[in-house]
């Protein structure tokens, strides 16, 4: 019997519009062969293989997307009616997910121009806030002022935004940040292409950070991995976190934060195919 690719056989069934799309879906688990769960797109199936997805396709401006829909479904976050920003929106991944989930506003903050998607930039529910630079726009621009925030930002830590935040945002923000540790962690520590190979080096980053914010008055509530890598290979992290400090929780986060970095090293594991799978 024929067997193909199992990236190459969801575009064919026409279950998801491109093989990129399939992949993201198939390393986030989101795709069952026979009954059982499928983590490797090169994952070889035969032509009559029954296949599941977990639900419907759903495509985002970048693939971004993906990663904020993994941290919102972990965490158990609502969206829906929330006033909300984009701190490094880009080509939208995080506000196109936002705006799915039934996002009232979203502010989309890019320190660059012209990247974010025209479709999004069509949507009369973003603000597109090119050419700013978070840490130092000024929180009148915010009105009505935002109760729910996403950052995916880059050559910068996360814990030089907090301040900004705690201006810009309602006292019961929820906050969810990607955390990269290739921009979080000392250039001592940082291997050849920007990757950090090194699991203790993440453990230590996580660490770094739970620390750092709960100093600021922050507290975190939740922790997991990114079910996709960046797009340079850098294995990564999100956070929910909340204003007002709360060191029993904060804790049990920095305990669980080992077993965090365990799981997402396994998943990377088991997401990359030797014959190809990962691209």
């Amino acid at each position: 019997m024929n067997k193909t690719r199992l990236d190459l056989l969801l575009v064919a069934r026409g279950l998801y519009a491109s093989r990129e799309a399939a992949r993201r879906a198939i390393m986030a688990g989101l795709v069952r062969v026979d009954g059982v769960r499928a983590d490797k797109p090169g994952f070889k199936v035969a032509e009559d293989a029954h296949v599941e997805v977990e639900r419907p396709s759903r495509e985002y401006a970048s693939r971004g997307g993906l990663k904020l829909e993994r941290a919102l479904d972990t965490f158990g976050i609502p969206v829906k009616d929330r006033v909300a920003i984009d701190v490094g929106a880009s080509t939208g991944g995080f506000t196109d997910c936002l705006l799915q989930r039934g996002a009232r506003l979203v502010y989309a903050v890019d320190v660059g121009y012209g990247q974010l998607a025209w479709r999004l930039r069509q949507d009369d529910r973003v603000r597109v806030m090119e050419r700013t630079n978070f840490r130092h726009v000024d929180a009148a621009r915010f009105d009505p002022r935002p109760d729910l925030a996403v950052m995916d930002v880059s050559f910068i830590s996360i814990r030089l935004l907090f301040p900004k935040l705690s201006e810009v945002c309602l006292p019961d923000v929820d906050i969810i940040s990607l955390i990269k540790p290739q921009f979080e962690a000392g250039r001592d520590r940082v291997g050849k292409g920007g990757i950090v190979r090194d699991p203790e080096v993440h453990r230590a980053v996580l660490l770094d950070i739970l620390k750092s914010i709960e100093s600021m008055g922050w507290c975190c509530r939740g922790l997991t991995y990114s079910p996709i890598t960046g797009g340079d290979g850098n294995v990564e992290f999100l956070g929910w976190f909340r204003m007002h400090p709360d060191p029993e929780e904060t804790m049990r986060w920095v305990t669980e934060s080992h077993r965090v970095v365990e799981a997402a090293w396994a998943h990377l594991k088991s997401s990359t195919d030797p014959n190809g799978g990962a691209e």
